[in-house]
């Protein structure tokens, strides 16, 4: 009589394991792109740029930013009074642009610094 041989795979899902890591993952992504995106504006209004052409010119090396992430973060940065902005017509319509106050081009350069130091360190650990 022939032997019938009947192999079950059980594939547990960690009790949603897969989701909360990629939860945490997307949670502490966020929080370490927190400062970098602050690090980056600053950097990028090196020249004056609108909003629109900031984000483009973000995107371009890399640095993705959504809209509802880039204004605030612009108005906070004018108010800690680290940018310089005005309204200006240009194409037809008003455009805000931004450029480094004197106190964020010395904060630039304090950030870049640690930065840097930051950087270094953390790439002889990893």
């Amino acid at each position: 009589m022939p032997h019938t041989l009947c192999v079950i795979h059980y594939v547990a899902h960690g009790g949603g394991r897969v989701s909360q890591d990629d939860d945490l993952f997307e949670s502490l992504r966020l929080e370490l792109r927190r400062g970098s995106l602050i690090l980056a504006v600053l950097a990028s209004l090196r020249t004056e740029q609108y909003g629109y052409s900031l984000r483009v010119a973000l995107n371009q090396v890399g640095v993705e930013m959504e809209e509802s992430t880039l204004y605030p973060l612009l108005r906070r940065l004018e108010g800690q009074g680290l940018l310089d902005s005005e309204w200006r017509e240009e194409e037809r319509r008003r455009k805000r642009f931004y450029r480094l106050s004197p106190r964020g081009e010395a904060m630039l350069a304090r950030l870049a610094a640690e930065w840097r130091g930051l950087s270094a360190s953390l790439e002889k650990m990893l």
